[in-house]
């Protein structure tokens, strides 16, 4: 499984862009232990390519087997980051420095799932 977003991914990720906030669903699986400490040391340098496009750490923290979910739908990890925009993920993404540090993600995944969201609006209170 490919663990990193292509050049269409990115196309269509921002074909969306609305100039909004988004928050990015990472669901990850470790290549092994050894996976788990690479993902850990992108992590700790990811952090301060968030912090120059606005994003941060909405939770993170291991999986427990599923509750409801299809056969073999197992994670090791979730992490959930809001952005400032689309646009800001991709100037974080586009970093020659920030790019420098992505062998590490990729190493140390064996599957992945990075789903952007949006907010619901709220509901009007006089409908």
């Amino acid at each position: 499984m490919n663990v990193d977003p292509t050049r269409e991914d990115i196309a269509a990720f921002m074909a969306g862009d609305d100039g909004a906030p988004v928050v990015m669903l990472n669901l990850l699986r470790f290549d092994g232990e050894a996976g788990r400490e690479s993902y850990r040391r992108y992590a700790a340098a990811a952090g301060e390519f968030m912090d120059g496009v606005g994003a941060s750490v909405v939770y993170a923290g291991d999986c427990a087997g599923p509750l409801v979910a299809p056969e073999g739908y197992l994670w090791d990890a979730i992490l959930v980051v809001r952005y400032p925009s689309r646009s800001a993920f991709i100037e974080m993404v586009k970093n020659p420095d920030y790019q420098a540090i992505t062998h590490l993600r990729s190493e140390g995944l064996s599957a992945a799932v990075l789903q952007p969201t949006t907010a619901w609006r709220a509901p009007r209170q006089d409908a």
